[in-house]
């Protein structure tokens, strides 16, 4: 048993209730108003694990922590379960769907404790009209939200056997997107199906990321950052020469963006 753990959970947990009792602010919060602080935190979260800064994740950590219990003690003072009974549920879930770990089940590979997980949620939710893609939230933005739908339906089997017919079928929503946009250049395409089809070719290829084992929002966000760093060292070049980026041309800026390529790689 960890003594420290245990010490430094509870001295936590007091200060959370004695806040809870104490503090104008924190006594008027409900589950609804810190939804979007939750929210917030978790993205501050996501953002410290992308710049692997520890000393950060370590920080945000401790805000998640803190939105956990806080609606632990909600729930408390609403009869509805306290953090035991929160800790005690998942506790018994993790054991339950680890069957590999904590009975005799016999498993290889990380992609048979993902199916078994789905196949145990399943039967623990049958009288819950449970179905495999109601699992994922409705609220996740959407190129998260494709990714774990794509997850999900492979966990129970209903995947391409090989890349390669994943990226067969990326250069075939190519194809239909590109059809889509001649037809809206010589007037007799319809916008929407060119958008249909960009969404579709979209979701093929982080389909496509998904077979290469690459998360397609976390290579995203770190392209976005890697623009936003050579954006701004462009523009504070031209700042720095007293110029205006209005007035520069395109071959101007290119050439300050070659050296902040060298620089944000």
């Amino acid at each position: 048993m960890n003594t420290r753990l245990l010490e430094s959970f509870q001295k936590l947990y007091d200060v959370v209730h004695e806040l809870r009792e104490k503090c104008p602010w924190d006594r008027e919060q409900t589950k609804e108003s810190l939804r979007h602080l939750t929210i917030e935190e978790t993205y501050e979260l996501s953002e410290a694990i992308l710049d692997d800064n520890w000393d950060e994740i370590k920080v945000e950590l401790g805000d998640v922590l803190l939105h956990i219990l806080f609606y632990a003690r909600i729930a408390r003072e609403l009869e509805e379960f306290d953090t035991a009974d929160m800790m005690d549920q998942l506790r018994e879930k993790l054991i339950r769907r680890h069957p590999h770990i904590y009975g005799d089940l016999q498993l290889e590979g990380s992609d048979a404790v993902v199916r078994n997980w789905e196949q145990i949620k399943m039967k623990e939710k049958k009288d819950k009209k449970y179905t495999i893609l109601g699992g994922v939230p409705k609220g996740l933005p959407a190129l998260i939200k494709a990714y774990r739908m794509q997850e999900k339906v492979s966990s129970v089997g209903f995947d391409w056997d090989t890349r390669d017919q994943v990226w067969d079928k990326v250069e075939e929503e190519v194809g239909e997107f590109r059809d889509e946009v001649v037809k809206l250049e010589a007037g007799t395409g319809d916008k929407a199906a060119m958008e249909q089809e960009f969404g579709d070719l979209l979701f093929a290829l982080i389909n496509y990321a998904r077979f290469l084992d690459i998360n397609p929002e976390d290579a995203l966000e770190k392209t976005n950052l890697k623009f936003k760093n050579r954006f701004d060292f462009l523009e504070a070049e031209v700042k720095a020469q007293e110029g205006d980026l209005k007035a520069m041309s395109l071959a101007e800026m290119d050439a300050i963006w070659d050296q902040a390529k060298k620089i944000y790689k």
